[in-house]
């Protein structure tokens, strides 16, 4: 089984700070790769499914979008074992 690690992302979104964790299987969490969760946790249900980027989309691609939809200052702290 793979470990599990749990990574503390700091963020503002529309202007307001606020603090996310997710429990993944990469000890290292690229500031793209934080991005798209919380794109998915703010904008990921079916009626917004528009601005989600695609699987293929670049990392530039993903911190723009997330930038344009109101996600920015993304900081991930080092990863915990679960």
């Amino acid at each position: 089984m793979a470990e599990v690690y749990t990574h503390l992302i700091a963020y503002l979104f529309k202007d307001e700070q606020r603090e996310q964790s997710f429990e993944l299987t990469d000890a290292v969490l690229p500031d793209h790769v934080a991005a798209l969760h919380l794109l998915r946790l703010h904008f990921g249900d079916g009626e917004n499914s528009l601005t989600m980027p695609t699987a293929d989309s670049a990392p530039d691609e993903i911190m723009q979008q997330a930038l344009l939809l109101g996600i920015s200052d993304i900081r991930s702290q080092p990863a915990a074992p679960v």
